[in-house]
Parts: C-alpha cells; structure tokens; sequence
C-alpha cells in the first residue's frame, strides 16, 4: 500500500527549495507570503532560492544536493515545495539519501523536471507526493484561482473531484488505478534508469511544454516501445503548451499524433485534461488511488 505522508496543520513548516533551475528570490515573494499570511504555514527557504549562480542552474550539483538533502531531513519540515522546475534534478537523483524520509516522510511538490523526483519516490519507495503548481504560480494565476487553491487542498488532506470538458479524441470508459505521470520528456528519459516509472494498471498521465511535435512522437513510441503504454488503466493526456512544428510540416497536431499511438488499446483516454505548464494545473497525489471516468459529455479524474 502506498505510503502516504502526513497532511499539514496550521503552523506546519514548508521549504522552499530549487533543486534544478535558478529562480530569483522575489520571485517567490508572493509565495511565501500567502503560505504565511493566508494558509496559515510558517517557510524555510533554502539556499538555492536565489542562490549566487551565474549558470542555468540554482547552483552546482553539489550545492543543490546538499540544500535538498538538508531540507528532506530536517525533523521541522513538513512538506517542500520546489520553487521552479527547468532542469537539473536528474544530475543529483542517485546522491539523494532517502533513508531518513523513507521512516517519516513528507510532502515534496512540484513538477515538470520535478517528475523525477515523483517517480523515484514512487517507484522505489512507494511513497506518495504532490504534482502541483510551484512558487512561480503565486504570480502568475494569483493565489485565489482554482488551480493553485487545489495545492491548499491537497495539503489540507481534501480528496480531490476533478471535472473537465468532453474532447472528440477521448474514449470512454472508467478505471481505478494508482495515478502516475507527469512530464512527459522527462517520463521518456527516465526508462531504463533507477527512476523509471511503473504504469502497468496504472492511470498515467502526461504534460509537455516547448517541444517540437516529431519529438513528442519520438517520445511517446519511446514510452510504446518499453512497454509503458499497453497495460494501463486509463490515459489523461494534460496540455502540451508551446509547441513547435518543423518548417516542413510534421503532418499532425500532438493530439492527434498520441491519438493513433494509443488507438490500439482499450482502456479510457482523456484529452484536455487540466494538468500543463500553464496556468491550469490541478494537484495529483502521485500514487494515490483514483477513479478515471469518462463519458461522451464529460470526464471526471477523483481520488
């Protein structure tokens, strides 16, 4: 069974951490101030929040490392909350000592490069953590709106319902599963490694930013090709933002390409689901068991 950390009280402490890219500290300013104004939390801010560095990074491997390492074992810290995503988090993975989390562990949030950190969790230590909008959605979507409130929710132990639109690609259908995904980029890399994801009776779900739409191709038979796609529960396909196309045409859209990667198999596929780099990004519990529900007006992903 899953192991599922402790749900946060009022005055619970959360750190904040980058342990990819660089993220300037005002930036997540307005952050810290709802988790302490409006939520009720107290916040402990790593190092690499603003870190002197002139790379891409928040700083070198070994600073980011130490900084996570630090807040993953320090007793006051009940969830950490990553401030940005980018990339990094796969250069540090295999030196991270979970041997203190693993007895008493806690929320760690994030996404997109923060997928790896999901699926180590997951797959080696059965432990559950939280896909959900970073620092950076505090500014950009306000506090209030309904995707970074899902963040307080799930926090809060609030089961979560979660409603979207019909799309013409979707097959309905229900299944019940253990709720896996995230970046798909980072999904497709990870095959292979001490970080790869389990999907089978899984529902997976995936996201993508900036790429280009023969990639997404490349990546979604990569996840075929190992497997991963044939025997799921269900499929919840987010949104795939800023995407790119060849100056010769790849011929399709990236919905249509996965549509016919997956139109084999008979398990639910929901297009349009609200889980992406953009605003709309609802918290999943990586791990947790929900019901996919998908019908010709509607789909419905609850824990």
């Amino acid at each position: 069974m899953i192991k599922t950390p402790p749900y946060l009280q009022p005055g619970d402490t959360i750190g904040i951490v980058c342990p990819a890219g660089y993220m300037a500290a005002e930036k997540a300013a307005e952050c810290i101030r709802v988790l302490k104004e409006e939520w009720g939390y107290k916040v402990k801010t790593g190092k690499t929040l603003g870190g002197n560095s002139d790379t891409y990074f928040s700083g070198t491997d070994e600073e980011r490392l130490i900084d996570f390492q630090t807040m993953l074992d320090d007793d006051e810290v009940k969830a950490i909350l990553c401030g940005r995503g980018g990339y990094g988090t796969g250069r540090i993975i295999d030196q991270i000592s979970f041997r203190k989390f693993r007895k008493n562990p806690k929320w760690i949030i994030g996404f997109s490069d923060v997928t790896v950190l999901h699926s180590h969790l997951y797959s080696n230590y059965y432990i559950s953590s939280l896909h959900a909008p970073m620092a950076g959605a505090f500014n950009e979507a306000g506090y209030i709106n309904r995707y970074v409130q899902s963040l307080h929710s799930a926090l809060r132990g609030v089961w979560a319902k979660y409603t979207c639109d019909a799309h013409p690609f979707n097959r309905t259908g229900e299944a019940i599963g253990e709720l896996v995904g995230g970046n798909l980029s980072l999904i497709a890399h990870m095959v292979g490694s001490e970080s790869d994801i389990k999907t089978k009776g899984r529902i997976l779900f995936l996201e993508d930013v900036g790429e280009y739409a023969y990639n997404i191709d490349r990546m979604m038979y990569q996840l075929k090709r190992s497997g991963k796609l044939k025997n799921l529960a269900g499929l919840v396909i987010g949104g795939f933002t800023d995407m790119k196309d060849t100056e010769r045409p790849f011929g399709k859209t990236v919905y249509e390409l996965i549509q016919d990667i997956v139109k084999e198999y008979n398990y639910p596929v929901c297009f349009g689901f609200p889980v992406s780099h953009g605003k709309e990004n609802y918290a999943l519990k990586i791990g947790a068991g929900y019901k996919l529900k998908v019908t010709k007006n509607k789909a419905i992903l609850e824990e």
